[in-house]
């Protein structure tokens, strides 16, 4: 028998997926503050694996923790589109693919 200690945030699925595989784990509920704390380092390792893979899959993983940092924040997954999409039109979205390369300020 062996022990894997993982410490960090998994889908509410996860626990029962691994009993039903025979094996056993141990789980805690965080507090909010905790909570907060384990999305933003889900958030860094979604990324990573984004960074790692390239897949629509991980793409996927990272929204899905984005949406659960948004409403753990008090916002709506349709709030926070909504405030994506007024960016989107007031800046512009990353349709053009342009690399702003230097800006020489006025003096």
């Amino acid at each position: 028998m062996k022990t894997i200690t993982y410490n960090k945030l998994v889908r509410d699925r996860i626990p029962e997926i691994i009993e039903a595989n025979g094996n056993t784990c141990v789980t805690e509920v965080l507090s909010d503050e905790a909570y907060l704390a384990m999305l933003d380092a889900k958030l860094t390792e979604e990324l990573a694996e984004y960074h790692a893979d390239g897949s629509p899959e991980e793409l996927a993983d990272l929204l899905e923790v984005i949406y659960a940092a948004a409403k753990a924040r008090g916002v709506t997954a349709e709030a926070l589109d909504r405030i994506r999409a007024e960016k989107a039109a007031k800046r512009g979205g990353f349709d053009r693919k342009i690399l702003l390369a230097s800006v020489t300020e006025t003096e």
